[in-house]
């Protein structure tokens, strides 16, 4: 899908921003579509290579279908090259590995398992997108949501096409979308696709979340946070979650320390101040930092208590505070603890 001809058998894929003009015989940026002979061709379609179950939060969904599980799955591949990457086996391989599962059989194994969802994650999803559209609208005729983590970086196409069956999307921004930043740290010219990437999923009725990871030295820019933040609210709505992610040393990047826990209560302090009603902050230093909860917006009351990437506790019923009966902005599931 999405690719167009041009002359000398060369192709142009606008799957995604690159908008890679691709010879003969070559492959994209991310490493996983050809073209042969004139023709595009996706080289990890049906090639499975990561399979597990995790609760929606581990995603991380806060406010869509908390303590339902997901069958989360990848492809190998990316379109960024994050010099901080957590999966640089997956997202950075030379190599073309997988196992050959089939659409069908994905969604029996999510059925069989008693999941609830599916989640396309791990790595970039758009860069198999046709292996996960096909996932997608088989999933939905089972009763099973799909829910996509990604980098934001899809075409506009793209996110018509897969938001017909895509129920939520998490997009993990990396350092508040500094211009600097990504193009040092994550080969990335622009965040400006991003933002519009946001905007065209949640106009499109897709449940939107996001993440901003905030790494010490080179992606932890406060300024950059309230523009971020300033944004949502402008943009998207004062109601979409937003949470500030700890960095931990990882790939490239062993170097610089974890993000300090006093860092990430300034970005979620900037985030409130902004005007955004759900903001959290998590790092992996301290997974039961209070941060991580679902306060109400009005009275304060604790409505979800999380301990790292698990729901221990959810008195939101009927999207209502239990005590003051504010509507809370979250997307339930009937499950309870």
């Amino acid at each position: 899908m999405f690719y167009r001809k041009l002359e000398d058998k060369k192709v142009q894929c606008y799957l995604c921003e690159r908008n890679c003009v691709i010879p003969d015989g070559k492959v994209g940026f991310c490493k996983v579509r050809k073209n042969q002979n004139g023709k595009l061709y996706s080289l990890v379609y049906e090639k499975l290579q990561s399979l597990q179950i995790d609760p929606v939060e581990k995603k991380p969904f806060f406010h869509f279908h908390p303590g339902s599980q997901v069958l989360s799955l990848s492809t190998v591949g990316c379109n960024f090259r994050c010099k901080f990457c957590c999966n640089p086996n997956i997202s950075q391989t030379e190599k073309i590995v997988g196992k050959k599962v089939l659409p069908k059989e994905v969604v029996r194994i999510a059925a069989e398992n008693n999941c609830q969802g599916i989640a396309y994650t791990y790595t970039e999803p758009t860069v198999f997108f046709e292996y996960a559209y096909d996932i997608a609208k088989l999933a939905k005729k089972e009763g099973l949501y799909n829910v996509f983590v990604t980098n934001g970086y899809a075409g506009e196409e793209a996110i018509d096409k897969i938001s017909k069956y895509l129920d939520a999307a998490v997009v993990d921004v990396k350092g508040s979308l500094d211009q600097k930043f990504l193009r040092d740290y994550c080969s990335v010219p622009d965040g400006k696709p991003i933002l519009e990437a946001m905007k065209r999923y949640f106009d499109n009725g897709v449940h939107v979340e996001i993440t901003d990871l905030i790494i010490p030295k080179i992606g932890d820019d406060l300024k950059k946070v309230e523009e971020l933040a300033r944004w949502i609210k402008d943009n998207l709505s004062e109601n979409v979650p937003i949470q500030f992610i700890g960095f931990f040393p990882s790939y490239q990047c062993l170097n610089l320390p974890y993000t300090a826990v006093e860092t990430l209560k300034k970005c979620r302090n900037i985030a409130k101040k902004a005007g955004l009603k759900y903001v959290y902050a998590y790092t992996s230093q301290d997974p039961g930092n209070p941060m991580n909860n679902t306060y109400c917006p009005k009275c304060g009351e604790l409505l979800i208590a999380r301990y790292g990437c698990s729901m221990v506790d959810n008195k939101i019923k009927d999207q209502k505070c239990f005590s003051c009966k504010e509507k809370i902005s979250i997307v339930e599931y009937s499950h309870r603890c």
